[in-house]
């Protein structure tokens, strides 16, 4: 069974709906919708989308369903690749592929791209408004002079679709025959007033549609015209629509986020707008709240660096400490995280403009990492000279390092506040309670050489019924490869049928610890696929070097014995196991 963490955990998604559901998507089809695929051999290839590079590496494959990047490691199935590649959760995922596939969500929920009935329309209702106020906007020359004033071309505004509301309460009726629609109300469209009279929440404002990672407007950023308050006015929070979820302008800027590996963090929708406007176009906005983990988790599946982007006055540095704090459990290797502090009145937009790109650009590239923000605002108000404000440093880190997911950065900022603090590091880990459990040493362990078990790996997986006649007592211990095979064994003859498709054991054995050795392997059958008419020799010869093995391993521990206590401290069944294995090591076999 699966979670559906997003429904508070109630849900469960079963493992067979997840089976058919990828055996029905096709993974070529899916890919190839974002990122064009050329026939090569049995596979396909095209440039990674995950990272930069000139000459193709990606690879996928339609006979196993997976893909994989022989240039960054990349693999999955194809909710792996909607995650990565749109950044959306696991559900979403999920609900995104039921879609395309007509299947319907087993907790009841319609599929329909992903979301039920009531979603559906709210968000028909959105995609009318903002063209609605894209048509307004063209019709108003104030609002045209505006975006003109802020260097906006027309382009660029209809890149991002900016539109405009016009004055007045009602000017939605326009487009809505009923104005009273309860569902208006619901998408933040119409509000009441205290009289309980309908009207236009978005009045005399230039229009930002915000869009989720499908391209579906899902919420409206408005900036008001003249001098009213509040200068912005951001959608309520709706079925649709979640604050902590989203960011302005990451579909507009995917393509620049992936090709730059970095995506810079502003405050403003005009910001995004203005720095894609002289070229910087891997830019996003958060929405007018700190922002939150589910955020930075959504912004680092895109990219491997985020530069969070602040203003340099005590609001700006208040906000970048709120960006870090929700940062540190989901930031891990080899992604990094820092800040760029603007000068005094200055914001991305003006900076920008009067600057111009490259000068933006070194700003970026010189932000200052994590941890030295981590550090240096941490010590900035602790008395480093007296032992009671070391101490403080100490016990204000605690909480912030055992919440950080790295564990590379955890130890160099030990190592850094150990020489501030004047304790040693041992001492700091000890306060910190980041010291693991002392363990016993674990005996040693006989290893098998992978040349045995990886080709093994690649054939359960090209014909996984294989399973069912492998002797399992027959593998090593102590070898990552034997585990992997015996993960990947039990979870095939636990399938129905005994027969479990790659893409589905991927999604079964994701965050296992076997899953990188299965990775490696399904890499090396993509390029070394084994003929169909040599399968079962292949197997058959695997099996026999694995009983010679198990045959020399028997031989050792009991001549161990043997050497140590003499014949007669072996009992009667392992006398008999012995004479056996000098038969076998006679006979040629050992």
């Amino acid at each position: 069974m699966w979670w559906l963490p997003e429904h508070g955990g109630g849900d469960l998604i079963p493992e067979s709906f997840i089976q058919e559901l990828l055996y029905r998507v096709d993974l070529v089809d899916l890919i190839d919708e974002h990122v064009p695929l050329k026939k090569a051999g049995a596979n396909y290839v095209a440039c990674c989308p995950f990272h930069h590079e000139k000459s193709p590496s990606f690879t996928v494959s339609p006979s196993k369903q997976f893909y994989h990047c022989f240039g960054c490691g990349a693999h999955g199935n194809a909710i792996g690749f909607l995650i990565e590649y749109s950044g959306l959760g696991f559900v979403d995922a999920v609900r995104e592929l039921a879609g395309r596939a007509a299947m319907e969500l087993p907790d009841g929920r319609a599929a329909g791209g992903g979301r039920g009935p009531q979603i559906q329309v709210l968000a028909e209702l959105m995609g009318r408004a903002a063209k609605f106020y894209c048509e307004q906007l063209r019709g108003c020359e104030r609002a045209i002079g505006y975006l003109k004033e802020r260097g906006v071309s027309g382009e660029i505004a209809r890149r991002f679709g900016i539109g405009y509301a016009a004055e007045g309460r009602q000017n939605l009726a326009r487009v809505f025959a009923d104005h009273a629609d309860p569902d208006l109300q619901l998408a933040g469209l119409v509000i009441k007033d205290e009289r309980g009279r309908l009207y236009d929440r978005f009045r005399d404002r230039v229009i930002f549609p915000i869009r989720n990672q499908k391209g579906e407007v899902i919420a409206f950023g408005g900036r008001v015209l003249g001098q009213g308050e509040p200068k912005y006015l951001n959608s309520p929070e709706t079925p649709l629509f979640e604050k902590g979820r989203e960011v302005f302008g990451l579909p507009q800027a995917r393509v620049a986020i992936r090709q730059a590996g970095t995506v810079i963090v502003v405050e403003g929708y005009l910001d995004v707008v203005a720095l894609a406007q002289h070229g910087v176009e891997n830019a996003v906005a958060t929405l007018g709240t700190a922002t939150s983990v589910t955020q930075v988790q959504k912004l680092l599946r895109q990219a491997d660096r985020i530069v969070f982007c602040f203003d340099g006055d005590a609001a700006g540095r208040k906000a970048a400490w709120r960006a870090l704090e929700s940062s540190l459990e989901v930031l891990a290797e080899p992604k990094s995280i820092a800040f760029a502090f603007l000068p005094e009145g200055e914001d991305p937009d003006s900076l920008v403009r009067q600057r111009g790109p490259d000068a933006f650009r070194a700003l970026m590239t010189q932000a200052t990492p994590l941890s030295e923000f981590f550090l240096r605002e941490l010590a900035g108000h602790c008395d480093l000279a007296s032992a009671e404000g070391r101490v403080k440093l100490i016990a204000e880190a605690k909480p912030l390092l055992l919440r950080l997911q790295s564990s590379m950065l955890r130890l160099q900022l030990v190592k850094r506040l150990a020489v501030l603090s004047a304790f040693s590091q041992a001492e700091v880990e000890h306060l910190c309670d980041l010291r693991p459990a002392v363990q016993s040493a674990p005996g040693r362990a006989r290893r098998q050489a992978p040349s045995l078990l990886r080709p093994l790996l690649r054939l359960l997986l090209q014909k996984p019924r294989l399973a069912s006649e492998l002797p399992e007592d027959l593998l090593p211990e102590g070898s990552a490869e034997a585990s992997a095979v015996r993960m990947l064994c039990a979870s095939i003859r636990s399938a129905p049928g005994g027969d479990l498709p790659y893409s589905a054991l991927l999604e079964r054995l994701q965050g296992s610890g076997c899953e990188e050795v299965l990775r490696a392997a399904a890499a090396e059958l993509m390029q070394q696929p084994f003929a169909e008419d040599e399968v079962d020799a292949e197997f058959a010869g695997a099996v026999s070097k694995l009983r010679e093995g198990s045959h020399r391993r028997t031989f050792q521990l009991l001549q161990e014995k043997v050497q140590k206590l003499g014949v007669s401290g072996l009992s009667s069944e392992e006398k008999q196991r012995y004479l056996q294995s000098i038969a076998v090591r006679g006979n040629g076999d050992g």
